[in-house]
């Protein structure tokens, strides 16, 4: 089976701002509009992300609760893959933590998380979510560590906004996946490390499956104060700090069995490992985490602010990005962080968005379900207040 869009690796190097997107529920329900919810005049952040997510429940819904792909879809599956369909949910999330959001950003919030429901496999030790929707709706797929890892932190997040209990324990099942991914081999290149894939065709140690995992972990030891999280979380971390760190203290993407390192800087890799290490230094109170997160904040405003370099970034990641950015901020507040989240969503709204459907259109062909999400996720923590940042994941 195809894996999803949005995949690490070299056949997307030359991909330029393609992204991330995601809605939302049932045909005829509606979220409620802006200006109800959280007081937002329009052109606010609140509006523009509430109008943005009310375009994907017109375009991408397919059923009560699954999403399409894409807007028209030309894939041949009826519905779209789990890491598509997880930040669709995670906008919906980040809608519902919007202050004064009412009851129905809530309700569809929830209503997300049941469409997870048919990607779970329950027949594999340890269990896990698959790529593609489990029989009768589809044929199931390979695991990805990193798609796991994308929902646990959804997981955790909804779980710190409602105390859902059972979203606590089925992000801990989770992570048990998470760690049996690591690589135990010694005599691998770069020994360690969480694969990016149960697939054959791939033997790849990814930054996205460890920097992730390390935010996981990170969260379920502050959660639950078990230090076998926390001993991961700092394993994962330093395996991808010893091998994925590149000179320039921005971090590459994979290593492969023959010790090739793919040296293509995505954005959402400096994001998930500037948030880990915000996270472990939450968790230890060890100054060098947050050091080093700074150190990888810097750099990594330094280097997709020159050349245009942070436009020619997928959306997807680049949502990831500013979220863990607003992690780190959430501990060492810096008016930078919101100040580049803001200039993107200004010149996404002006420049790529059909304001004949509300779609934006990053590049040519049918819109991503990924690229919608991932400005409906941009846009909806702009509208949050900063105290709310450390409920993040």
């Amino acid at each position: 089976m195809r894996r999803r869009i949005g995949i690490s690796t070299k056949a997307f190097a030359g991909l330029v701002a393609v992204a991330v997107v995601g809605a939302l529920h049932a045909p005829g329900a509606e979220a409620a509009p802006a200006g109800e919810q959280t007081g937002g005049h329009p052109g606010s952040a609140a509006a523009r992300a509430n109008t943005s997510y009310q375009a994907l429940n017109k375009y991408f819904g397919a059923g009560p609760v699954l999403l399409l792909e894409e807007y028209p879809n030309e894939q041949q599956n009826p519905y779209s893959y789990i890491w598509p369909y997880s930040q669709g949910a995670v906008a919906a999330e980040n809608l519902a933590g919007i202050p004064g959001s009412g009851r129905k950003a809530a309700a569809e919030a929830e209503r997300r998380l049941e469409g997870y429901k048919p990607y779970w496999n329950a027949g594999t030790t340890p269990k896990g979510y698959d790529s593609y929707l489990r029989p009768p709706l589809g044929q199931g797929g390979d695991k990805f560590y990193d798609d796991n890892e994308w929902i646990g932190l959804h997981l955790i997040q909804h779980y710190q906004r409602t105390g859902d209990r059972s979203s606590l324990n089925r992000a801990k099942e989770i992570f048990g996946l998470v760690v049996h991914g690591w690589d135990n081999d010694p005599t691998h290149p770069c020994a360690g490390g969480v694969y990016w894939t149960q697939a054959p065709w791939s033997q790849d140690r990814n930054t996205i499956s460890n920097g992730p995992g390390a935010e996981l972990g990170a969260h379920l030891y502050l959660l639950t104060k078990d230090r076998s999280y926390l001993t991961w979380a700092q394993k994962m971390y330093e395996w991808a700090r010893t091998c994925m760190l590149a000179p320039n203290g921005l971090y590459w993407d994979h290593i492969d069995l023959a010790g090739t390192v793919e040296k293509t800087q995505w954005s959402y890799n400096q994001g998930v490992m500037l948030g880990a290490g915000t996270l472990l230094y939450k968790a230890t109170g060890q100054k060098r985490y947050l050091t080093e997160a700074k150190a990888l904040a810097n750099a990594s405003l330094a280097f997709y602010g020159s050349e245009d370099r942070l436009w020619k970034q997928p959306t997807r990641f680049n949502a990831i990005w500013f979220k863990n950015l607003l992690i780190l901020d959430s501990v060492a507040h810096d008016a930078r962080y919101t100040k580049v989240m803001k200039a993107y969503s200004a010149r996404a709204w002006s420049e790529v968005r059909d304001p004949a459907t509300g779609l934006f259109h990053f590049a040519e062909g049918p819109v991503q379900l990924l690229e919608q999400a991932g400005m409906v996720q941009i846009d909806s923590l702009l509208a949050w207040p900063r105290s709310r940042y450390k409920k993040l994941a």
